[in-house]
């Protein structure tokens, strides 16, 4: 008999407890128009499937291979955007925090923050995020063994903290290019907490084209229900747009975001092609059958 799953509140969803939910919407803020555009089909296409979604967006980006880059609008107009679209959908919010002085302001509006896969040791970070009393989903660092996340997860305890989540984003093998390691997911399970896994940042290829990140996108669908497959997944992770191909610096690895959950040709990522391995599961850790089609 599996263990049951631990559970975390986000805003009014309460998540884990063996039921699959979802973080998705963009990677940075753009337009106003944009993130109410995402969020709208987004929010559709769960109560569609009645899945808990939680709505992601980043109002900076720190981590950029180029100075060049697009960072977002910043942390006051971007937390603005963040509340509008929180309000207007009733979703709650997640976004990326890069320093200890952003996480109080973002814990105003944002019901989970996420630390960084680059900035998951950073002891400061995680820290003053934990002590702000709002769930936490941590990546975990490309070069980090899925192990050692108890060690990342135990800071954010010892800081009265103990509702984490942990994000699988794949890891470093040689250069410009990723793995994901299904056996990690059940050395993160072990960690007490609730697992995420990210399927688009996991088929990046860093540093692909220069100045920027590459990646193929072709490959979410199958690595994510491989990963929810091995039974010990909780949540997933997508970056999604309506036209990444016309996006950068991240196009290639976002998922187009359509309102149309049965498309076969886009990553929409409430399709039941994220799914269909739940029935292979020996010893499933969350239901999926909310993602197929009706």
């Amino acid at each position: 008999m599996s263990t049951p799953r631990p559970k975390v509140r986000v805003g009014q969803h309460e998540l884990g407890g063996g039921e699959l939910f979802l973080l998705a919407g963009p990677c940075v803020l753009e337009t106003p128009e944009l993130a109410h555009q995402i969020a709208e089909t987004l929010v559709g296409i769960a109560r569609e499937r009645g899945v808990p979604l939680v709505f992601k967006a980043s109002f900076d980006k720190a981590n950029r291979s180029s100075a060049a880059a697009t960072r977002g609008p910043g942390i006051a107009e971007g937390l603005e955007l963040l509340a509008e679209v929180k309000r207007r959908w009733n979703v709650p919010i997640v976004t990326d925090v890069h320093l200890p002085e952003h996480c109080a302001p973002a814990a105003e509006v944002c019901d989970l923050l996420q630390i960084p896969a680059f900035l998951c040791r950073q002891t400061d970070l995680l820290l003053a995020a934990a002590r702000t009393g709002r769930p936490l989903n941590i990546k975990k660092g490309q070069f980090l063994a899925p192990w050692d996340m108890k060690n990342v997860v135990a800071k954010c305890a010892k800081a009265g903290n103990p509702n984490v989540m942990v994000c699988e984003r794949g890891t470093s093998f040689g250069y410009g290019r990723l793995v994901v390691d299904m056996t990690g997911f059940e050395h993160l399970r072990a960690t007490g907490s609730l697992v995420v896994f990210d399927a688009t940042h996991s088929v990046q290829e860093p540093g692909a084209r220069g100045d920027s990140t590459g990646g193929n996108r072709e490959h979410v669908p199958a690595l994510a229900r491989a990963a929810v497959a091995t039974g010990n997944v909780d949540g997933l992770f997508f970056e999604v747009h309506p036209d990444p191909d016309r996006r950068p610096p991240t196009d290639r690895t976002w998922c187009a975001c359509t309102s149309s959950p049965r498309s076969s040709t886009r990553c929409s990522p409430c399709t039941a092609r994220c799914a269909r391995a739940s029935a292979a599961r020996p010893t499933p850790s969350c239901r999926t059958r909310a993602l197929r089609p009706k």
